[in-house]
């Protein structure tokens, strides 16, 4: 296994992103906004947020720049305070606020070209065209299509230009196949079953002024259905689709809120391409290429504000085969981004904390957790510069309760997840075998589903909800299984227990998680650090310090 792993490594060594961006700073002019999430405490000099929790201690200086940038004050051209907005959005703590950044007071649009892969589906490639007009150049990339001169036609009413690939490569080869063709500093690779509004304006307007930040290397919007869903399956779909990253803008990254964002609609820089996809995935291949881009020191981002519409699958045969074609993916991710794609991470408190009540004492579990807060109280005292152990309603008590017990009871949900999408293969036999573990396997499974559909309120009763999650999930577990044994791995099936400060002695890297630090202190204070546990791999954290904030996604599929 660990041979065919060296190899399987060895042959993805080839596909590259380009090389990151030159100016790590964020361009003097931007503006920022907070995360919803984002508090500031000990009047503005702590501030926490983030996905996962961050907590900063900011000097006085560095407290007065974040209290600007929130009232609307453009980032000056200090390169310590540029340093400082980078950390702040490269953490999720802020997102750029593009009404007025420098990209809206450019005198040219961005030039872009559209490109659209598509194989046979010509009513489809009709309507998706038909939404481009006047945006600029648009390629379709025929790969291997039985009727090309259908292809062909489609796109000539339309304007658009084919590039034909005799022998079907897959959505990787398309893509780079188009790429290649393009000579424009930006690339919109948009997908034939998407439906764009009439002409550009309802998602390149919204997503290209992310281009005026330099380090910016791909931006994504949001997908969803082109149509109300009749059928319970289109309800499911249009309000649980794999490929609605949600309603809040995020960094993408292993770990971010939105930890990765798919090929269907996707805009890059052609400098941060490099070779694109990796055309030996048939699958995971945008995933793939996103956190590619990320480790070689490119931003992505989530724009929800941009919205793109597509046709979903709503037939049950083709819509379970295509998760469990996502499932297989999960293994050859996990080789290529070893860490990356695991069904769980937690604490090691958290794990203990469980695992007492799983067994029957759910004070032992209780204890556990109460220890935890305790100590962690006592670490973030030391970051907010308070008294230990009182007063007891003190920022660090109120952070420590919030981030380890509250952490600790919203772990159900991953946990849930983790057992229905990957470990119910060997989560049921436990049940049948042993009669006390039914009750709470069957409440954790079913708990994710709920909570989901009490936070969306689809147009669909508790019941089927719940029944199309289930459904969802034993798709993506048969994919991952099948994975596995075909990759002759068993990483895609284990968890991630971190325990203290484990992640941040690792060396710091120059990737789109590194916190990027001028080598100037005023800035940033270094205290006593505190620990963490990321939802997924962590990143080097130079001068920042991270709460045990526990993770929401249990897969980068979900």
């Amino acid at each position: 296994m660990a041979k065919r792993a060296s190899r399987h490594q060895a042959e993805v060594v080839a596909v590259l992103a380009g090389q990151g961006p030159g100016d790590e700073l964020v361009p003097a002019g931007f503006r920022l906004r907070p995360d919803p999430g984002t508090r500031t405490l000990a009047g503005g000099t702590v501030i926490t947020g983030g996905y996962p929790i961050r907590v900063l201690r900011l000097s006085p200086a560095g407290a007065r720049h974040v209290a600007g940038w929130w009232a609307g004050t453009p980032v000056p051209v200090n390169p310590k305070a540029r340093a400082l907005a980078r950390r702040l959005l490269d953490t999720g703590i802020a997102h750029p606020l593009l009404e007025n950044g420098p990209a809206e007071q450019a005198k040219e649009r961005p030039e872009v070209t559209v490109v659209v892969p598509v194989r046979d589906r010509h009513a489809e490639l009709a309507r998706c065209l038909a939404g481009l007009t006047g945006g600029g150049r648009v390629i379709v990339v025929d790969d291997g299509s039985r009727d090309p001169g259908a292809i062909q036609g489609v796109a000539a009413a339309a304007g658009a230009s084919v590039v034909r690939r005799p022998v079907n490569g897959g959505p990787a080869a398309a893509r780079n196949t188009g790429l290649a063709a393009a000579a424009t500093p930006l690339v919109a690779f948009l997908d034939s079953d998407c439906v764009p509004g009439p002409g550009p304006a309802n998602w390149l307007d919204a997503l290209l002024p992310h281009f005026a930040d330099p380090a910016v290397g791909a931006v994504a919007p949001r997908i969803v259905p082109h149509e109300a869903g009749r059928t319970w399956l289109a309800r499911y779909e249009g309000a649980s689709s794999t490929l609605d990253m949600g309603h809040r803008a995020s960094i993408v990254r292993p770990g971010s809120r939105v930890p990765y964002v798919p090929g269907a609609a996707l805009v890059v820089r052609r400098q941060a391409a490099g070779t694109g996809f990796a055309e030996d995935m048939q699958v995971g291949e945008d995933v793939d290429f996103v956190w590619r881009l990320g480790t070689s020191g490119w931003r992505v981002r989530y724009e929800p504000a941009a919205t793109m519409g597509h046709q979903h699958r709503v037939r049950l045969p083709e819509w379970f085969g295509r998760r469990k074609d996502y499932g297989t993916s999960a293994a050859d991710l996990e080789l290529r981004h070893p860490g990356a794609v695991r069904p769980l991470y937690a604490s090691a408190w958290t794990a203990a904390a469980w695992l007492a009540a799983a067994l029957g004492h759910p004070e032992a579990g209780a204890v556990v957790t109460g220890t935890g807060t305790a100590l962690l109280a006592r670490r973030l005292a030391q970051v907010t510069g308070e008294a230990w152990p009182r007063p007891a309603d003190s920022a660090a008590w109120r952070l420590a309760v919030r981030q380890a017990a509250g952490g600790t009871l919203a772990a159900a949900r991953p946990l849930g997840s983790a057992i229905s999408r990957t470990w119910w293969p060997v989560a049921l036999p436990a049940a049948i075998a042993v009669r006390r573990l039914r009750l709470p396997l069957a409440a954790l499974v079913l708990a994710p589903p709920l909570l989901d559909w009490l936070d969306r309120r689809p147009p669909l009763d508790p019941a089927r909800y719940v029944a199309a999650r289930l459904l969802d999930d034993a798709g993506f577990s048969v994919g991952v299984w099948q994975g596995c044994a075909e990759r002759r791995t068993v990483r895609p099936l284990l968890p991630v227990l971190r325990g203290r400060d484990r992640h941040l002695c690792r060396p710091r890297l120059n990737s789109a998680g590194t916190m990027m630090s001028s080598g100037d202190r005023s800035w940033t204070e270094d205290r006593p650090r505190a620990s963490s546990v990321e939802s997924m791999p962590p990143r080097s954290t130079s001068n920042t310090f991270l709460t045990p904030a526990e993770p929401l996604a249990a897969s980068p599929h979900r």
